[in-house]
């Protein structure tokens, strides 16, 4: 597993490495000691997990999941609890509190370990549905998997992310989310509005040629006529 620690700090990077020499499965690859360092070395390593101090000099660790495309498995390693317990709001796979436990440590690794292998990170220029995407919205954080968003809105520079009850901002145009997403599984039926197409319940005929479509959770968004019959050749594929 090709691991990244990502820690100003250069003891704590040293010693996370040296208990992580326990773990034969465990491939460090690199350390950094800055969110530009760390930008770097994921994009041209891709890591199947990181180990993420979140408050450093500059630019905090969730200021460098935001810019990642491809988001690894993260562990947040920090000394501060009020960050712990945002680690767990935004649903990482795990947080570690420094001093690092060696037992609390290996708690984490055998998880790890034991994980299906469908579950480990391909590196892909596509988005897939169990991938995940890393949202900030305000002092509010969430990793969610792709496969549970069910519709993006464009609004203005940003983009409306909406899954569960949450619709979180998310500063990124609709364009560029387009470019890595699947189109049979999530189509742009409109200027505005890409739909999951997993969560479609319904498609009626709209006005002008266009269609209509309802998803599971009652919520409406039509096709314009000018996507209608990509549409519509997408979903018989």
């Amino acid at each position: 597993m090709k691991t990244i620690i990502v820690d100003d700090e250069r003891l704590a990077r040293k010693e996370l490495i040296s208990m992580l020499g326990h773990y034969d499965f465990v491939e460090i690859v690199d350390e950094c000691a800055n969110v530009d360092e760390a930008l770097i070395s994921i994009r041209e390593n891709s890591p199947d997990l990181v180990f993420l101090d979140i408050q450093m000099p500059e630019k905090t660790g969730f200021e460098l999941l935001e810019e990642l495309e491809n988001m690894p498995q993260v562990i947040f390693v920090t000394a501060y609890d009020e960050y712990a317990i945002k680690a767990f709001e935004v649903n990482a796979l795990d947080y570690i509190l420094k001093p690092v436990d060696p037992k609390r440590l290996e708690k984490i690794m055998l998880k790890l370990e034991e994980m299906d292998s469908s579950e480990k990170k391909i590196p892909t220029s596509k988005l897939r549905y169990q991938d995940q995407i890393f949202i900030k919205d305000g002092d509010n954080c969430w990793f969610v998997k792709l496969g549970d968003i069910r519709l993006f809105e464009s609004v203005g520079n940003y983009v409306k992310v909406y899954f569960n009850d949450n619709k979180p901002m998310l500063l990124r145009s609709l364009n560029k989310i387009e470019e890595r997403l699947d189109e049979k599984e999530f189509f742009r039926v409109n200027r505005k509005h890409i739909v999951n197409m997993t969560w479609i319940e319904k498609v009626d005929n709209w006005f002008s040629g266009g269609l209509k479509l309802t998803l599971r959770n009652g919520e409406e968004v039509e096709v314009s006529r000018r996507q209608a019959q990509k549409f519509r050749e997408n979903r018989s594929l």
